[in-house]
């Protein structure tokens, strides 16, 4: 790792009064990259609303028992790279499946994960060895391009 790579991982419990502080956190965290092209307050303002509408998919629709108390988020940027993982316990689902929401009808289901697809340049959720795992990625330009 480099001076301005970020390996960070947090565990909170999965309550949505903690949504202000993860996000607020991903806001901070992006102004430790030394090397970035971009606006680093709008890249901030995207991390906040990405994990904060991951986590609330989590905590809505993931059905934790009591013994999964704790909601894990993992940010990781190696160079021009950033990745946010969010783990789960529950079910899970298929994110092919997930359509996008109907903006005549107003209706709310589907858009948390519609601004994630826009915001991130790939967007995976999977099964992984403790539960499942929605993977987010985002190539960021590197200062100088």
């Amino acid at each position: 790792m480099n001076q301005t790579d970020i390996d960070l991982q947090i565990a909170v419990p999965p309550h949505t009064r903690y949504l202000s502080l993860i996000g607020n956190i991903a806001e901070l965290l992006v102004h430790e990259i030394k090397e970035y092209a971009g606006d680093l307050d709008l890249l901030g303002y995207h991390l906040n609303l990405v994990l904060t509408e991951a986590m609330a998919n989590v905590i809505q629709h993931a059905a934790l028992s009591e013994q999964d108390n704790t909601l894990r988020v993992h940010i990781h940027i190696e160079g021009d790279q950033l990745c946010i993982r969010v783990y789960d316990q529950g079910a899970g689902f298929d994110l092919k499946e997930v359509q996008s929401p109907d903006f005549e009808t107003l209706d709310e289901c589907g858009r948390g994960i519609f601004v994630i697809r826009q915001l991130m340049d790939s967007v995976d959720y999977h099964k992984c060895a403790d539960g499942n795992v929605l993977e987010m990625h985002r190539k960021l330009a590197p200062a100088g391009h």
